[in-house]
């Protein structure tokens, strides 16, 4: 394993034990993505910058707010990595009034403004809003069983591309159609189709990489899912990295985490833990164009086409391991109360 890919592994591990003591009681979905926020950034969680974070939340948000309950260490998380905590959250809150003239008040949709205040492009979220809620009825046409209050996420990231509507929509849809057969019809499928319109490339070749490394990492041994997994495979796919480089480098990381606490055979699956495996690669092939892009205040207020859809493709694939963590997370919540 190289240095850096070692580094983005230790760290993840100490930070996700951070993010553990800090948020005691969350379903364990949400651990690994708190974690991975902190290693994408280079950055190991600190309890106390972590804790106040969490008190600061609480302060400014009521008890039944969507940026609370799931979303509470996620949301805690990007104020830490922010470097600014107050005026993360306060450009947050004010992007979720605006989002809200055009969507229903969610969890979701309370999660893309964190990740719009984030990428520094507060500014532009009103006129982008009315973009995104029509993409969104586009979505709804096409898959009105399938699209759902969580692709309000994906499709107010796509409001930030420089493509037409058109072009984006007959994009989503062929990466779709070319996908199906291979991960059936389902939510994560559609994701898919969303993180690869967002990303450069057409579409055919885009779809057929995923594939490809799919293949590979099932040929090498390894266990990938077809569920709420895909769409961070899809993120790592767009990358321009050599397959054999991602499948050597995942096997590597999986290897790793499958020695660490909390990775065992009784605790987190193999596809899920693959999953992981995943994002930590991604973060360590990141090109500095985006790590550039998220800490500097003047690219981030008008970042290049190309630089935006890398951003808005790793985001929507960190959403999509939210989501099914909140998911899950009701779900665990709901059966218990019977």
């Amino acid at each position: 394993m190289t240095d850096s890919l070692q580094r983005i592994c230790d760290n993840y591990i100490a930070s996700r034990d951070v993010v553990k003591k800090t948020f005691k009681l969350e379903y364990s979905a949400i651990y690994p993505v708190c974690a991975n926020l902190f290693a994408a950034r280079g950055k190991i969680a600190d309890h106390e910058t972590l804790a106040s974070c969490k008190a600061l939340l609480k302060e400014k948000t009521g008890l039944f707010s969507n940026f609370r309950g799931t979303l509470a260490a996620p949301v805690s998380t990007m104020m830490a990595v922010s470097g600014a905590p107050e005026r993360t959250l306060d450009e947050a809150i004010e992007n979720y009034a605006v989002l809200k003239k055009h969507f229903w008040g969610s969890e979701y949709l309370a999660l893309v403004a964190f990740l719009l205040a984030d990428m520094g492009v507060s500014s532009q979220v009103e006129e982008r809003a009315a973009r995104g809620k029509a993409i969104y009825k586009r979505m709804k046409e096409s898959h009105p069983f399938l699209t759902s209050q969580e692709d309000s996420v994906f499709a107010v990231l796509m409001a930030f591309s420089e493509r037409s509507d058109d072009e984006l929509v007959e994009e989503m849809e062929s990466v779709y159609e070319l996908c199906k057969s291979r991960f059936s019809r389902s939510n994560a499928t559609q994701a898919v189709s969303h993180v690869l319109a967002l990303s450069p490339g057409e579409a055919e070749q885009k779809a057929q990489r995923l594939m490809d490394l799919y293949d590979a990492i099932k040929a090498s041994g390894g266990k990938y899912g077809k569920h709420f997994e895909l769409p961070t495979l899809a993120a790592l796919s767009v990358l321009d990295v050599p397959i054999e480089t991602l499948v050597s480098e995942l096997l590597e990381v999986d290897a790793f985490l499958s020695q660490q606490k909390g990775y065992g055979m009784l605790s987190v699956d193999r596809k899920t833990r693959m999953m992981h495996a995943a994002m930590l690669v991604t973060d360590v092939h990141e090109p500095e164009a985006v790590r550039s892009a998220l800490s500097d205040t003047a690219l981030r207020s008008a970042p290049v086409a190309s630089t935006l859809a890398l951003i808005a493709a790793q985001q929507a694939a960190l959403c999509a391991a939210i989501v099914a963590s909140s998911s899950a997370s009701s779900a665990a919540a709901s059966s218990g109360s019977h």
